[in-house]
């Protein structure tokens, strides 16, 4: 636990799962642990409640792993991948996530917000705004440099990647390099 965390406070966990699952995968070839990211996210504090934002794309056991997240703590919440003409496909949750994260600002003390997003990068900005004490966890090779730099606080999985991937880990791919301010990143993460 940082100093600034305590056990007293009331935590909201934001998952975006699609953003850890293509890191994880494109990075290390592996998947994340997301019920050990849901407990080093709490930090022995007091959660209010956790989200999973998932995408259903019909695909082989993706039930069984919305089932999994569900036994872990998480309240899963499902979209449908919309596929357009000519075969390109969306599937996101910014929006959703962001007003969940709107709604949840007067009952809780911290967010944590498990991706690299940047489009969250405001709805940072906001929770800050309104007291909320704002927390990252990602891949700091895939992470976007603002929310690094609006964070309150940063855990960078690529410091540990053991600690929060499933099965094999192949060697680290860097698939771009993201623009850092060492010094403005390196005093908030761990």
């Amino acid at each position: 636990m940082m100093p600034a965390q305590h056990k007293e406070q009331r935590v909201g966990v934001f998952v975006d799962v699609q953003n850890m699952y293509y890191s994880a995968k494109n990075i290390y070839g592996s998947k994340v642990d997301f019920g050990k990211v849901l407990s080093v996210g709490l930090a022995g504090r007091r959660l209010v409640r956790a989200f999973a934002y998932v995408i259903k794309a019909d695909v082989g056991a993706e039930k069984d792993f919305f089932e999994a997240l569900q036994k872990i703590g998480y309240e899963v919440k499902e979209k449908d991948l919309q596929v357009f003409l000519g075969g390109s496909k969306k599937g996101d949750w910014d929006v959703g996530l962001c007003m969940d994260v709107v709604r949840m600002v007067p009952k809780i003390d911290a967010m944590v917000l498990v991706s690299g997003d940047g489009d969250y990068t405001e709805l940072l900005e906001y929770a800050r705004s309104q007291g909320v004490r704002t927390e990252i966890i990602a891949f700091g090779k895939t992470c976007s440099s603002k929310l690094f730099n609006e964070a309150d606080y940063i855990l960078d999985m690529d410091k540990s990647p053991e600690k929060f991937l499933i099965g094999k880990i192949s060697k680290p791919k860097i698939p771009f390099m993201r623009d850092t301010n060492k010094d403005a990143s390196a005093s908030k993460t761990e």
